[in-house]
């Protein structure tokens, strides 16, 4: 399993960027159609790559998440915001 990881860590930018296209698109440069199988792999292989390549902020599937008690209420915001609109059947 360790070769396996290797590779996917040594793959070159460019193969990185084509392999995240094709997921982002569901298909290959060619207009041939991920299988499951295919989509797996190249996510795998994306990640393993951005973890050696990109800081944590920028890697697929990141999510900055601050603490409840570090967080601060919007200032001035409009109540009538979520309110029922007037005038209408809804």
């Amino acid at each position: 399993m360790n070769t396996f990881i290797d590779m996917l860590r040594n793959i070159s930018p460019e193969v990185y960027e084509s392999l995240k296209q094709a997921i982002e698109l569901g298909k290959w440069s060619d207009g041939r159609k991920l299988t499951p199988e295919q989509k797996e792999l190249c996510l795998q292989a994306i990640i393993a790559w951005e973890m050696d390549n990109l800081p944590e902020e920028q890697r697929t599937g990141y999510i900055g998440q601050t603490c409840k008690s570090q967080a601060k209420a919007p200032t001035n915001l409009d109540a009538s915001l979520f309110e029922p609109a007037k005038g209408t059947l809804h």
